[in-house]
């Protein structure tokens, strides 16, 4: 039987997600993980083998634990189906102003990834985690906006899967820009002009 860790794995992998989403990949320097982590080099290491494999671990965390949240709000059938998208745009929002008092952007491990493309040579696993919390949250937004439009809260115009990569491109833009240094008051101003066409 091997010995326990002594340390706590998920604590361990959200606190390097928080330095990788914000600097991206080749931009995280192992100092920075080890102090994120509170672990030395070698503990670190002997833990997750390298920063290959601990960034793999990170973004399956990172990936899963913000789309759980996001599902949570879009399948929520006690809002309409344009106040789940509303909510998910303000989270986001929420985030992005928090880190601007902060000095930079909220970023996000998903979407510096996808800038990224070299990381996808990296390992297949990159690709796989991508692509596949790319196709859910396309599901879960379109699931969002048919009920949106069965209530009546989204124009019966919109076309589901447009209107979910719609949103998906504007959030991701949401990051982009935030990381360069928009303030969070044009963020939301850009968000919602954004999305404007999936509310009626």
């Amino acid at each position: 039987m091997g010995r326990p860790r002594a340390f706590n794995e998920t604590a361990v992998l959200d606190a390097v997600a928080a330095e990788f989403r914000v600097h991206g990949f080749a931009e995280t320097s192992t100092e920075q993980l080890c102090h994120a982590a509170g672990m030395l080099r070698g503990s670190l290491y002997n833990a997750f083998t390298s920063k290959d494999e601990l960034f793999i671990q990170a973004l399956q965390r990172y990936a899963t634990k913000f789309r759980e949240l996001q599902a949570e709000i879009l399948t929520d059938t006690s809002r309409t189906g344009a106040e789940r998208l509303q909510t998910v745009m303000n989270v986001i929002l929420e985030e992005e102003s928090d880190a601007h008092e902060h000095g930079h952007g909220a970023g996000c491990m998903v979407v510096h990834s996808m800038m990224t493309p070299d990381l996808r040579d990296r390992d297949p696993r990159i690709s796989q985690i991508l692509d596949k919390d790319l196709r859910a949250r396309l599901d879960l937004l379109e699931e969002a906006i048919r009920a949106g439009q069965a209530d009546g809260s989204v124009p019966a115009t919109v076309v589901p899967s447009e209107g979910a990569l719609l949103f998906v491109t504007v959030t991701n833009g949401i990051r982009t820009m935030g990381q360069a240094g928009l303030a969070p008051a044009k963020l939301q101003h850009t968000a919602f002009a954004g999305i404007a066409t999936l509310l009626t």
